[in-house]
C-alpha cells in the first residue's frame, strides 16, 4: 500500500510463487500491469495472501485478486467473492474470501466489492518455468483486463 499517498479506489492484488511453474501467473500479471499501470488502480503482489492484506482493502471501491488455478475454465474465470471465514486463516496462506472475512472483523463493516480472476494453470513444479499454455492464458487474461477492465465502473 502507498503509505502517505492517496489510496486508489481500485486494488489489484496478485499472488503466487514465481519459482513454482504456473504458480507464477499472479505475479506475472503484476509485472504486465506494472509496465503500463491502469489509472486509479493500486497494484500489490505477494507470494501468498496474509491476514495483513485485509488492511490493504481499506478505502477501496473495488478489489481484484489474481491467482493461478487448475480447477477453472480456460483461459481464466472471474468470480464475485463473499467474505467467508475458512480454515485458511489459521495457516500462513489465506484464501481471498478469508481476507474479506478478516476485513469485516477488523473494521466491522462489509468489505468492498471483490472478485477473483483465476488464470488456468497446469504445472506447479518447484524450479520449473511457466508452461506455454499458462503463458497463453496469462496473455488472454491481461488483454481482458486492459480492454474490458472489470473495475471500470468503480474507478
Amino acid at each position: 500500500m502507498n503509505h502517505g499517498a492517496a489510496v486508489a479506489p481500485v486494488l489489484v492484488l496478485t499472488y503466487g510463487n514465481p519459482s513454482r511453474g504456473d504458480d507464477a501467473l499472479g505475479t506475472a500479471m503484476y509485472d504486465l500491469l506494472e509496465k503500463n499501470p491502469p489509472l486509479n488502480v493500486d497494484l500489490l503482489t505477494d507470494f501468498q495472501l496474509q491476514i495483513e492484506h485485509a488492511t490493504d482493502l481499506r478505502e477501496r471501491e473495488y478489489v481484484l485478486f489474481v491467482d493461478a488455478g487448475i480447477n477453472c475454465e480456460e483461459p481464466f474465470e472471474l468470480q464475485r467473492l463473499s467474505a467467508r471465514k475458512d480454515d485458511s486463516f489459521t495457516t500462513h496462506a489465506m484464501s481471498p474470501a478469508s481476507v474479506l472475512s478478516v476485513y469485516q472483523q477488523i473494521y466491522r463493516r462489509e468489505p468492498p466489492p471483490a472478485y477473483l480472476l483465476t488464470i488456468r494453470a497446469y504445472k506447479f513444479g518447484l524450479g520449473k518455468e511457466m508452461s506455454s499454455a499458462a503463458g497463453e492464458n496469462l496473455a488472454r487474461a491481461y488483454e481482458y483486463l486492459v480492454e474490458e477492465p472489470p473495475w471500470a465502473a468503480h474507478a
